[in-house]
């Protein structure tokens, strides 16, 4: 399980954007772990989280596939590059885009740049999985932000998702989320066929985030 990948989605909650998101960065850097520890940010945070822990890998929460030019209010993945973004997640349930945005950001980023492709459902999962992301992951909205994790209340949209995904990749790596807040949640994602988990409130909603932190890598 060593090679475990653990985003963290700082999304804009109080105890996770401004300062305390380079307070909570820092935590994640200084976790002993063999997993990827990533951390999702604001991209008005990035510069300063990068700066803040330069040895964690941060992407942005999301990228729009535009030029240089006249695009106000557009986030260009060239200014994420330049700021120190190594990646992005992008179709979130809180901020969904078409598959076309999808395919062109993928066409549109550097070849090392690693693309996390949120999907409501297997069909979405496989339909993303088609364009080549660095990764999907499964997400059912009706449990975003809940107590009870996937892997226990609906574990079999987690493995249908890995067996969707492997009928047309092999290459991409597939996560899943909503609700994960344990350490066992993460081991039972692995289990069940995921390299890895995205989730936010477990870790910025929790009374000591890193004891959360230290607790979500017990098992692997």
């Amino acid at each position: 399980m060593s090679d475990c990948l653990v985003v963290v989605n700082f999304k804009t909650y109080q105890t996770a954007y401004g300062a305390s998101a380079e307070e909570l960065a820092r935590a994640m850097a200084s976790i002993e772990t063999e997993a990827r520890l990533v951390a999702a940010v604001s991209a008005l945070d990035l510069s300063a989280v990068v700066s803040a822990a330069p040895d964690l890998e941060v992407w942005c929460q999301h990228l729009d596939p535009i030029n240089s030019g006249s695009n106000t209010g557009w986030l260009h993945p060239d200014t994420a590059v330049e700021r120190g973004a190594t990646g992005s997640l992008i179709n979130h349930a809180e901020h969904k885009v078409s598959i076309e945005h999808v395919a062109m950001l993928l066409d549109q980023v550097p070849e090392d740049f690693r693309v996390c492709a949120c999907a409501a459902d297997v069909d979405e999962a496989q339909a993303l999985a088609a364009l080549r992301p660095t990764y999907v992951a499964v997400e059912p909205p009706e449990l975003i932000g809940g107590n009870v994790s996937v892997t226990s209340a609906d574990p079999g949209i987690v493995s249908a998702t890995v067996a969707a995904v492997r009928e047309v990749t092999d290459e991409v790596g597939i996560l899943c989320g909503a609700g994960v807040k344990t350490g066992a949640d993460v081991a039972t994602a692995i289990e069940l066929g995921t390299v890895g988990v995205l989730l936010a409130s477990g870790v910025t909603k929790a009374d000591n985030p890193r004891a959360a932190l230290e607790d979500l890598v017990s098992k692997l």
